[in-house]
């Protein structure tokens, strides 16, 4: 089985329905694992309308979760969305862990009890393996950090995944935004505490 994985979409409606077509064109894929960080029930709703499969979990900028969790219950939806910002899957055989933050990501995949661990987060596309343990990180749907669009589709047979950037994004960060705000003497702030 192929599944897609995308995360960190960021309230981008446009980019999201760039990356629900190419996943689309390829019929093979049968699940849709997203990470987390939804922002808006619209994004919610676009994924309950998937004609694939859509399993999320949460993650640290979802929006209203009271939203979000009616959307998925839903009669018509065809999205699930677990009670954490992790979970615990098993497809074909397959042990994947799934969660939101690199930090659970790294221990899990060490542990030697999946086949497979997928993070989102830091918007950073990232493909590894600890040990037998296949870890991926897709990047991000928004491109609101790297203003580039990517997923991953994971195979659960050859236990392998690739990484997909997709042409066409809509982007927060452009030439314009950066002039502007150069022009203003604006900075984000540079401390740890929140970041993505």
């Amino acid at each position: 089985m192929k599944l897609a994985i995308i995360s960190d979409i960021h309230d981008n409606f446009h980019n999201l329905v760039l990356v629900l077509k190419k996943i689309k064109e390829n019929q093979d894929i049968e699940k849709i694992i997203f990470l987390g960080d939804f922002i808006n029930n619209g994004i919610a709703k676009i994924l309950a309308e998937s004609d694939i499969p859509v399993h999320a979990i949460w993650g640290n900028n979802d929006g209203d979760k009271s939203a979000l969790t009616k959307t998925s219950l839903s009669p018509q939806s065809n999205m699930t969305i677990a009670d954490n910002i992790y979970d615990f899957l098993e497809i074909d055989n397959r042990k994947i862990f799934i969660t939101h933050y690199p930090d659970l990501a790294k221990p899990m995949a060490k542990s030697g009890e999946f086949d497979a661990v997928f993070y989102g987060h830091n918007h950073i596309k990232n493909k590894d393996r600890i040990n037998d343990c296949l870890v991926i990180n897709p990047g991000e749907v928004s491109g609101h950090k790297n203003s580039q669009i990517s997923f991953a589709i994971y195979d659960t047979e050859k236990n392998e995944a690739d990484i997909i950037g997709v042409e066409g994004g809509v982007f927060v960060k452009n030439k314009e935004v950066e002039e502007y705000l150069d022009d203003l003497g604006f900075e984000f702030s540079k401390t740890k505490g929140h970041q993505y």
